[in-house]
């Protein structure tokens, strides 16, 4: 073999090195965007999707009414533990709901009862039509309304009353308070969540002096930075949530999708969901 022929066999060596080689290179790369394609892919399929639907099944209580026998405006002369005595009728409170949403929900033992918020604040549970509480000086929003054993609101007009409160010598109306004007009253998720009962959150709350529709005045709820705007008042059902502190914000839109002027037409909670 003359030397030529090497050189030309020792080139053709080194070509056929250097394509074996780049396929490798290409072949390990198309490997690792594999790889990187199917992390991402799996990254997507396991991140939980918020979702907000509609809660069904519940018993209707058409019929239920809850009574305050004092009058719409009431006045009393000095702050401190004030007793109110409710009338109950067509529920029983301290009663399990029926159907089957106390097992998808985070339900009370102590069963049926009232909520009470003053000032659109978290409500208190009462499991009797009769109690006692503090009141401080000043003008007060007071919404009570019969709740189903797993927190769901009754949504009749009978169910639910309204009273603005008044307490102390010449109190200051720093809310501004217009009773007839369009309200959010806010009432569920609230406090923490643990296990199962993180799996579905029961999302509830009161409009009053308005109704909701798709053309109309509708609320807007952003969780945990995802908005829905719900145009019918019904309870909601949120899932997908992660565990950890959560942020939940309603407000009450017009028609144009503009926040209705209200002391209590924006409101933002916090919830904690624990596995």
């Amino acid at each position: 073999m003359n030397t030529n022929t090497k050189h030309i066999v020792i080139a053709l060596v080194a070509l056929l090195f250097i394509f074996t080689a780049c396929k490798q290179d290409k072949k390990a790369a198309n490997k690792e965007e594999t790889i990187a394609d199917d992390t991402e892919i799996e990254t997507r399929t396991t991140t939980p999707k918020i979702t907000l639907q509609k809660l069904e099944s519940s018993p209707a209580y058409v019929d239920a009414s809850l009574i305050l026998d004092l009058p719409k405006h009431i006045e009393v002369a000095e702050a401190g533990e004030m007793d109110f005595s409710f009338k109950v009728e067509n529920y029983e409170l301290g009663a399990q709901t029926g159907g089957p949403n106390p097992q998808k929900l985070a339900n009370s033992g102590k069963g049926q009862h009232i909520h009470f918020i003053l000032d659109n604040q978290p409500y208190s549970a009462h499991y009797e039509p009769i109690f006692k509480k503090e009141i401080p000086k000043g003008v007060h929003h007071l919404v009570a309304f019969l709740s189903r054993s797993y927190h769901e609101s009754v949504k009749n007009s009978n169910s639910v009353v309204v009273r603005k409160l008044t307490v102390g010598d010449d109190p200051k109306d720093v809310l501004g308070l217009e009773m007839e004007a369009p309200t959010l009253i806010y009432s569920r998720p609230k406090g923490t969540y643990e296990g199962k009962n993180a799996e579905q959150i029961l999302l509830d709350f009161f409009v009053l002096n308005t109704t909701l529709s798709e053309n109309g005045h509708k609320v807007r709820a952003t969780i945990h930075g995802e908005k829905f705007m719900i145009t019918e008042w019904v309870p909601h059902v949120i899932k997908g949530l992660p565990m950890g502190e959560i942020t939940i914000q309603l407000e009450l839109l017009d028609e144009t999708g503009t926040l209705i002027p209200g002391t209590f037409n924006t409101v933002l909670r916090k919830i904690t969901l624990k596995p």
